[in-house]
């Protein structure tokens, strides 16, 4: 295994009474995508925020790993911050620039010369899709454009990690996947991404690692695919419409390992469900869904079904 780019070692942070990260830990490898899923107060942004060096720990370390040696936050900030790129969740894209100028503006405050950031811009504004905008003013893009600008802004130093906090939220479905084309692109390039993310099927299609984070503790750590298959039975059976609370608590509960209701719908957790859906086939008011466990089953039975109202 190669040397991680980035760690994170027993990282703290409290508020007051409350701790909102708890000696987290972490690495990044060359090359890797690892994916920080959670509910909202979770500790994700909070964990991004130390890793940037705008919020200190109170106990635990940043390191970078550099060729000249390792690099802690925030003593060595300027240093660190000098290899990373950031997409944030809200777009501080200047509307006062157009697309190339936010760009050139943006490499000049990590000291390029105007040269090399002339030389980069046609080819970062190719990567994001926007060559033909590149005298547009900010107000004339879309969000989907402007998530894409942030990302070659984020590339404008030609980082060795990126940062990217919920980069693809408010976004529709096409300017998502193109997003998700453009960061899988910058993997297979040998960039390695941190990736904050509400999106289970975003996290599972870039991420070669997870970590879940909940109150601020990492509850597990792995491959999608890996958690999945170590936490969750293989099937799922989702029941729904009218009476379908009833089957929680007949007879049928005990032909699934785990039962679990969520609003109108029973989900029904097991590793063969053929018993189950020949039982349910007799209930002709139900509908069902029969599918494998997937991302979000992990994610709602280590963090739960309710919404978090002081989130």
């Amino acid at each position: 295994m190669s040397k991680p780019v980035f760690s994170v070692r027993q990282l703290s942070k409290r508020y007051g009474d409350q701790t909102v990260v708890n000696q987290l830990s972490f690495d990044i490898e060359p090359g890797q995508c690892l994916g920080v899923i959670g509910p909202n107060g979770a500790g994700k942004t909070t964990t991004v925020r130390m890793c940037l060096g705008l919020a200190t720990p109170d106990e635990g370390q940043v390191i970078f790993h550099s060729a000249t040696g390792d690099l802690q936050m925030p003593r060595d900030s300027r240093a660190i911050k000098a290899r990373l790129g950031i997409v944030s969740q809200f777009d501080s894209l200047d509307p006062d620039f157009s697309c190339a100028e936010n760009l050139l503006v943006f490499g000049r405050y990590f000291g390029l010369p105007d040269a090399v950031i002339r030389e980069r811009i046609p080819r970062l504004l190719e990567f994001s899709a926007l060559s033909n905008k590149a005298q547009a003013r900010i107000s004339e893009l879309s969000g989907g454009m402007k998530r894409r600008l942030s990302l070659a802004r984020a590339l404008v130093n030609d980082p060795d990690l990126l940062l990217l906090d919920e980069p693809t939220t408010g976004l529709d479905p096409q300017a998502r996947h193109l997003m998700w084309e453009r960061l899988q692109q910058l993997v297979q390039q040998g960039k390695s991404i941190l990736l904050t993310t509400h999106f289970m099927d975003e996290a599972e299609r870039l991420c070669d690692r997870l970590i879940v984070l909940d109150q601020g503790r990492k509850m597990c750590e792995g491959a999608p695919r890996d958690l999945i298959a170590r936490e969750l039975e293989p099937e799922v059976v989702e029941v729904y419409g009218s009476g379908a609370l009833e089957m929680a608590r007949s007879p049928l509960r005990a032909l699934a390992t785990r039962t679990e209701i969520s609003g109108e719908t029973v989900f029904f957790y097991t590793h063969d469900a053929k018993a189950l859906l020949q039982a349910l086939a007799g209930e002709a008011q139900l509908r069902t869904l029969h599918r494998p466990a997937n991302l979000e089953d992990l994610f709602l039975k280590l963090t739960g079904r309710q919404i978090r109202e002081d989130a």
